[in-house]
């Protein structure tokens, strides 16, 4: 099932993993004493674009009269909106640009422009799926309460309808970010009175997003109100489909392994690094593809510094992935199609009952633990040493099968 030995399965001694550690804390070093103008400068120009966009799409949405004008500013719109929840508003949230000590670019500050209140989802988010990632029973992000994605969850009748629930959370995913933070700020208080606050405060921010996309936008358009509404309601679909996309394709393909939470006993910093670097996928992009996914097609750099700026994932990518080759452990990654493959394999297979699924509950694709290297090329005469070369080989083995570059 979910991995519970982490050392084991990833074929680390505790040497091991302290040094992966050490080396990992040099990379978060030169990146935080190497910030400065030029990072303050990106967030900055990203802001100012993303805001003309978002102006320059309203506009020819208004004021264009063909099809194509309206779909073209639709479409820029929708960009607008995709680069403020996910390279701005996301990143922000995560305290990225915190060290500028701007109040307006800053984590305690920032609204973001989608349903969810930013506070709210913070704790959802930067603690409980950060902290816990992938933990079964801990992160409330591995399926988002609502899609079976391991084996370790047990199947219930209802799991036969996760296609559908998968194809409605795609395109309500903000709504569905929105109550899912509600829900964890509700389970962390105490009283009926503190519950209810976050409630009205959900419910306040709902009102307020609500109110600017369907109502102020499309009254101030006068007579073409339609136009302007049908726009809103479309660009708004196209950012939730783009972002469940890139959340899941970081989350749970193939690769992104799962952990008890026996895991959790004892851990160190330099396993909890090695946790984050096993249980995320990255996806292949360029420039212009990893900006409007808000840099998320570095998930695993993100999971492993997800305070650092996210413009500097791309080179800090470049040394992970050294590391990865070094210890021998597995860089996840694919084309986001490759990715997003695997995962709707994931989410259709688990719908179904472990009694017709084929591989094992300890060497599925979807998730994989250190007892499938358990075999009896492991149960050597010669005690610890035989056991750890049996471990190491059949790992390399199946790594060499599996690896995803």
């Amino acid at each position: 099932m979910a991995i519970s030995d982490i050392k084991e399965y990833a074929h680390l001694t505790e040497e091991d993993v302290e040094s992966l550690r050490s080396e990992l804390d040099a990379i978060r070093r030169d990146v935080t004493d190497s910030l400065g103008e030029r990072d303050a400068t990106y967030i900055r120009r990203t802001i100012a674009f993303q805001r003309v966009l978002d102006a320059a799409a309203r506009l020819v949405i208004h004021c264009s009269r063909t099809r194509i004008g309206w779909i073209l500013g639709t479409t820029a719109l929708a960009v607008a909106k995709s680069v403020e929840n996910m390279e701005i508003g996301h990143n922000v949230s995560h305290g990225q640009w915190d060290w500028m000590n701007d109040p307006e670019i800053h984590s305690s500050t920032w609204e973001w422009d989608m349903a969810g209140v930013s506070s709210q989802w913070q704790y959802s988010h930067n603690y409980r799926h950060h902290v816990f990632s992938n933990v079964v029973g801990m992160d409330d992000d591995l399926g988002f309460g609502v899609i079976r994605i391991t084996r370790d969850q047990p199947w219930k009748p209802e799991h036969l309808l996760q296609p559908l629930r998968n194809l409605l959370l795609a395109f309500i995913f903000e709504w569905g970010i929105a109550l899912h933070g509600l829900y964890s700020e509700r389970d962390r208080v105490d009283t009926a009175a503190e519950k209810s606050a976050h409630t009205r405060a959900l419910l306040g921010k709902i009102v307020r997003q609500a109110g600017k996309d369907y109502v102020l936008f499309p009254a101030v358009s006068g007579r073409r109100w339609r136009r302007t509404l049908t726009a809103n309601v479309s660009a708004n679909l196209l950012r939730n489909l783009w972002a469940y996309v890139v959340i899941f394709c970081g989350h749970f393909p193939d690769g992104a392994e799962k952990f008890t939470p026996a895991e959790l006993e004892h851990e160190t910093r330099a396993e909890w690094y090695l946790r984050q670097m096993l249980g995320t996928a990255n996806f292949r992009a360029g420039a212009v593809l990893a900006f409007l996914s808000g840099n998320l097609c570095y998930q695993i750099e993100h999971h492993l510094f997800p305070d650092l700026p996210s413009n500097r994932y791309a080179e800090i990518a470049t040394r992970v992935r050294a590391l990865c080759e070094k210890y021998d452990l597995p860089y996840t990654t694919g084309s986001l199609a490759k990715q997003y493959f695997l995962t709707l394999r994931t989410i259709h297979k688990l719908a179904f009952p472990d009694r017709f699924l084929s591989a094992t509950a300890d060497d599925a694709p979807e998730t994989a633990s250190e007892l499938k290297f358990r075999t009896p090329l492991n149960a050597s005469s010669d005690g610890g040493t035989g056991r750890r070369t049996g471990l190491r080989t059949a790992l390399r083995e199946a790594r060499s099968r599996t690896r995803r570059h």
